[in-house]
């Protein structure tokens, strides 16, 4: 390629990334280097809240009962002003409604008849897939930009598409955007509004893609933002539980094998061990979303397009890191649609476990924990009950979310190469679990910083259960005790100490030594709770020096 062409093409991308940047409130950064243009919101875009939410989308009037739940589309009327069937509708279908309005399908050329109602009602994808609308005229922005700068259409053109997609855009955050069943899913009614308003104009905008390749680019965009909201909140859990450690280094808490009483650990270690699932999660959603953010923009319907279109522009435009190599596989592939629901999975998997302990802390069984009142309630006829129903939610949604990885692996399993519609149904999963999930972490550190521990209790029955027996057979490793000659010796003791109701701590040396004369009066140093968790000092364990090390080592890694 001629440098002065190269040139050409890399002005032609920063005047898109520009002209991109000036519909979404974006600034353009080059890296010191020159090679790589990026989209950067502005400072007055960003929000002061680590959460702000792909969650938080406004719902379009007219999907929301009086109930709140959410209904399937009805015939409304969708058009500012209605298409006229006798300008050049060219050989699409259409289909009249019982308002009158004439409906044309994208898709219709071919056909002599008009769409059974029921198989409209039962194809519609409107009444869910409505929440793709940003990523949709993001997406849709970006490739008549690119469009533009290939010369397939003016850059006036480009300008009328651009500011038409936005208006459409806030009416239907502003919920003034009517839905209708007839026009299928969130793409056609977007492109159809855009039609209706700027006419031919409007139907240059799907040149040089298909919607196999708009819908996986809109559900890449979606699932993108959605990674980067959840390691937000993800990381707003693990910053509360390292908060917390702070207040309560001096406690030491039973560790627990099989929900019997084990070795004892230091109140942190139970914390850092949550940061360190919810850190793993993090981890799985930032390799998800290295295969997410591929481009299949321009992929078409499966193979590609003879128009000379720039998909390295657009995956730029649209923040893509790289553009998919083969078309036939990227039209249909959903895998990072399972990875995303796996991952998410996991999450509530983690939630869950943690909601399970701290409602087994919560009983007066166990009484290691109070709760706030704000994240509890009472019974409609026990007045004396405090139940902990937020931990108790968190833990049941985790069969929602959990139950959608079955669902997109059962989908995916059967699929020939390469789309099959089929794939209208890969969103319901996903959304299902996004929809599941977020709120459990949003809520999750106010009860994590909020909870208290209660000290008297928990250290009114410390010395139960022989957390020391572990550091006492170890006591005898160091004076060159075999392992399970020293494991059986100290059952041998804790049987003795069970027959006659004491801790061993309180035996006698001399029984003590009766058992192994290695024993020496330093044993004392070990015996006890305190004592057993102060001998811990290997790397990552329950002990004073670990912990500590632990709670710093956090602290810098979640400031980075």
């Amino acid at each position: 390629m001629a440098c002065g062409q190269e040139h050409g093409q890399r002005e032609s991308r920063r005047c898109g990334l520009l002209f991109l940047g000036d519909w979404f409130g974006y600034r353009l950064h080059t890296d010191p280097a020159g090679s790589t243009n990026r989209l950067l919101p502005h400072s007055r875009h960003r929000s002061n809240s680590p959460v702000q939410s792909v969650f938080q989308t406004i719902i379009p009037a007219g999907l929301i009962t009086a109930s709140g739940e959410y209904r399937r589309i009805t015939q409304t009327s969708l058009l500012p002003r209605q298409v006229n069937p006798t300008r050049s509708e060219g050989r699409q279908q259409t289909h009249i409604s019982e308002r009158g309005t004439v409906v044309a399908k994208a898709w219709g050329g071919r056909f002599q008849q008009a769409t059974d109602p029921r198989v409209e009602a039962f194809t519609e994808s409107i009444s869910f897939d409505w929440r793709l609308y940003e990523v949709d005229i993001r997406g849709s922005i970006a490739h008549a930009t690119m469009l533009a700068s290939v010369g397939l259409i003016t850059t006036e053109e480009r300008d009328s598409i651009a500011e038409n997609l936005q208006q459409i855009g806030q009416e239907i955050a502003a919920g003034e955007f009517p839905f209708k069943q007839e026009l299928e899913d969130i793409h056609m009614h977007i492109e159809s509004a855009l039609i209706a308003r700027i006419g031919d104009v409007g139907r240059k905008l799907h040149t040089g893609r298909s919607r196999n390749d708009q819908v996986s680019t809109d559900i890449k965009l979606y699932v993108r933002d959605a990674i980067d909201q959840l390691d937000a909140l993800l990381k707003a859990i693990q910053q509360a539980f390292v908060d917390r450690c702070d207040r309560d280094i001096d406690l030491v808490l039973p560790g627990y094998t099989h929900l019997q009483r084990a070795q004892p650990v230091l109140a942190p270690h139970y914390w850092l061990a949550w940061t360190e699932k919810f850190q793993r999660d993090r981890e799985r959603l930032a390799d998800c979303r290295k295969r997410t953010n591929i481009s299949p923009l321009g992929a078409a319907a499966l193979a590609g397009t003879s128009l000379p279109i720039d998909r390295n522009m657009t995956a730029e435009l649209l923040g893509f890191d790289s553009v998919a190599a083969n078309s036939l596989d990227v039209s249909s592939d959903r895998d990072y649609l399972a990875e995303f629901v796996f991952a998410m999975s996991l999450i509530a998997t983690h939630l869950s476990s943690w909601a399970e302990e701290w409602i087994l802390w919560f009983s007066t069984e166990f009484g290691f924990l109070k709760l706030p009142d704000a994240y509890t309630t009472g019974s409609s006829i026990m007045p004396q009950k405090r139940n902990p129903d937020v931990l108790e939610l968190i833990r049941g949604r985790t069969a929602r979310i959990v139950a959608t990885v079955p669902q997109i692996l059962v989908l995916l399993k059967s699929l020939p190469m390469a789309y099959n519609r089929d794939l209208q149904e890969d969103k319901l999963g996903m959304f299902a679990a996004l929809d599941a999930l977020s709120p459990c972490l949003e809520l999750a550190p106010a009860i994590v910083t909020g909870a208290e521990l209660q000290r008297h209790v928990i250290n009114a029955r410390l010395e139960d259960g022989f957390l020391d027996a572990t550091a006492l057979m170890e006591y005898l490793i160091k004076r060159g005790v075999p392992m399970r000659t020293g494991h059986e010796t100290v059952g041998k003791l804790v049987a003795e100490c069970e027959g006659r109701g004491c801790r061993l701590a309180e035996l006698p040396l001399q029984d003590l030594q009766q058992a192994c004369d290695l024993i020496e009066a330093d044993v004392a140093e070990v015996l006890g709770t305190i004592n057993a968790n102060a001998a811990l000092q290997s790397y990552g364990s329950g002990g004073r020096e670990p912990v500590l090390q632990q709670i710093a080592a956090w602290k810098a890694r979640l400031q980075e």
